[in-house]
């Protein structure tokens, strides 16, 4: 798997959400695999010429090149299955969804030009973290089968114990917001969202997660020339 680099060596695992998403299924599924760094500034023609006009990450399965981010992930679903391979799909379809426009809203708050609206679109984030906080703190189907008197779950990640696919595409995303908010905003994610703050740590102790994460260093640097400087 080929993936963009951010850091100053041109070498490191750049700040790259979608790349860790990728790394994370299939060191989940316990696949070996070979990640290549790419320095996007100094990008070798043979791999333009592999995978003309798009950007990394991309899969070489077999000679054959797949670039969509979404369309690799259920390749590897599909292919990496039961019983060799965990199935990764989440049981609750409202697991797919869990906080999907979170990023969304963190770009919006962190790339925002104009300082009088940073409290309207700080807002907007702690909204969109609110809803994401709420149903990893409201207990699933499966949850109120074995405990009816359940009030708050005590599953660790969104759709039960175990890593699924949406998990692998939000906590990436999260571990970058606490990071780029912190350092150019002093703000991170509350820690009175319960749901949340279990969620990471939970995530903390899964070497799929702990083992792809990027260093802190290459992720402010690569908000560096993004986020509006404060005054």
């Amino acid at each position: 798997m080929f993936t963009p680099t951010s850091s100053e060596d041109g070498e490191s695992i750049g700040a790259n959400p979608f790349s860790q998403r990728l790394s994370m299924i299939l060191m989940s599924k316990g696949c070996t695999f070979t990640l290549n760094t790419v320095d996007m500034k100094r990008c070798p023609d043979a791999l333009k010429e592999l995978a003309p006009g798009t950007q990394p990450p991309f899969l070489i399965y077999n000679g054959e090149v797949k670039t969509d981010v979404n369309k690799i992930e259920e390749f590897l679903e599909e292919k990496l299955t039961a019983p060799r391979y965990p199935c990764m799909t989440p049981k609750h379809k409202e697991s797919n969804t869990a906080g999907n426009d979170v990023f969304q809203k963190f770009s919006a708050y962190i790339k925002n030009q104009v300082p009088a609206q940073d409290d309207h679109l700080q807002k907007n984030l702690l909204r969109s973290l609110l809803k994401l906080d709420l149903y990893l703190k409201n207990p699933l189907p499966y949850e109120l089968c074995r405990d009816p008197k359940m009030t708050v779950s005590k599953r660790k990640f969104l759709d039960g114990d175990n890593l699924t696919l949406p998990d692998c595409n939000l906590l990436p995303k999260l571990h970058i917001i606490n990071i780029v908010c912190c350092q150019y905003r002093g703000f991170e994610i509350p820690k009175d969202l319960q749901g949340i703050s279990r969620y990471l740590a939970n995530a903390e102790e899964q070497k799929a997660f702990k083992y792809t994460c990027p260093h802190s260093s290459e992720i402010i640097l690569f908000y560096r020339d993004v986020v509006r400087k404060m005054p």
